[in-house]
């Protein structure tokens, strides 16, 4: 993949690696984020602190700091809500517990899928789908590149649209947290709970949103994700404006998967995204 312009001195604080659903290992990660010139990361991948264990367990580099962090998908009535959490202490006891619980769920959600895709004809196994996961966490953008790798699609989007998408005939739902308990799991974890892509809740305008945020605010919320490179400069403001209001931090990040999201870089997103390291200092007055 081509390097586009360097982000030297900014942040990008999601990330996902091979733990979930992102292309590329921690160490990858964190080579790339050396590389571009990134002051600071967070590995962020979905119901797995592994991704941030591995990267923290690296010795540190002076120039690149790490923060801890994951991606929790949180019960919602409509829309798709994900809770980040950084600056978490990783071998707390509850957390990991809660966390076995999730991918416990996921996978036994994975099989099921399966089932369904052979039930509709399309010759799949399990372990073609664990193959491609490179020994990570499975979710639904695996079985896509299985479903392309197959024939069965002619890309991943295809393959989320004809199958897998939340309406479609291979599609089955999995736990979740309801987004109080994902917030104080953070919490209780030393961590800082953090609104993911508010855009993704489906709120119909910004009083709907508020109306969100200031719940969730009160069960422990301490952040919102304001930069992303779907937001463009409209949502950004909006989303500036909102956590302004109601005392939330703002943090920021790209969402890079590597090969599964191509035109989204580390760092810069599709471009023109430059996330400044003082995000990270505020997360980290939230933290005291």
């Amino acid at each position: 993949m081509e390097i586009a312009p360097r982000p030297s001195g900014c942040i990008d604080l999601h990330v996902h690696s091979t733990a979930s659903d992102g292309s590329l290992s921690p160490l990858k990660i964190i080579e790339r984020a050396k590389e571009i010139g990134l002051r600071a990361v967070a590995i962020t991948d979905h119901d797995t602190v592994e991704g941030s264990a591995e990267a923290l367990g690296y010795p540190p580099c002076p120039s690149l700091e790490i923060l801890s962090g994951i991606e929790i998908s949180a019960r919602v009535p409509s829309g798709t809500m994900h809770i980040l959490g950084y600056l978490l202490r990783l071998d707390d006891l509850t957390l990991r517990q809660t966390l076995k619980r999730l991918q416990e769920a996921r996978a036994n959600r994975n099989i099921k899928i399966v089932e369904k895709l052979q039930d509709l004809g399309v010759s799949i196994q399990y372990d073609e789908i664990r193959a491609v996961s490179g020994g990570g966490q499975i979710g639904r953008p695996h079985i896509a590149q299985v479903l392309v790798r197959k024939g069965a699609a002619r890309s991943l989007g295809e393959a989320f649209k004809k199958f897998l998408r939340k309406e479609g005939p291979a599609y089955v739902a999995r736990y979740r947290l309801l987004p109080s308990e994902a917030i104080q799991m953070i919490l209780r974890a030393g961590g800082v709970p953090v609104l993911s892509h508010p855009f993704t809740l489906d709120a119909k305008d910004e009083r709907e949103l508020e109306g969100i945020l200031v719940d969730l605010k009160e069960a422990g919320l301490k952040g919102v994700e304001v930069y992303y490179p779907e937001h463009g400069p409209k949502r950004t403001a909006r989303y500036e404006r909102l956590a302004r209001r109601h005392g939330l931090v703002m943090t920021g990040g790209t969402d890079f998967h590597g090969a599964a999201k191509p035109r989204v870089q580390m760092g810069i997103g599709r471009g023109d995204l430059r996330i400044p390291y003082r995000l990270v200092e505020k997360l980290k007055e939230a933290k005291d």
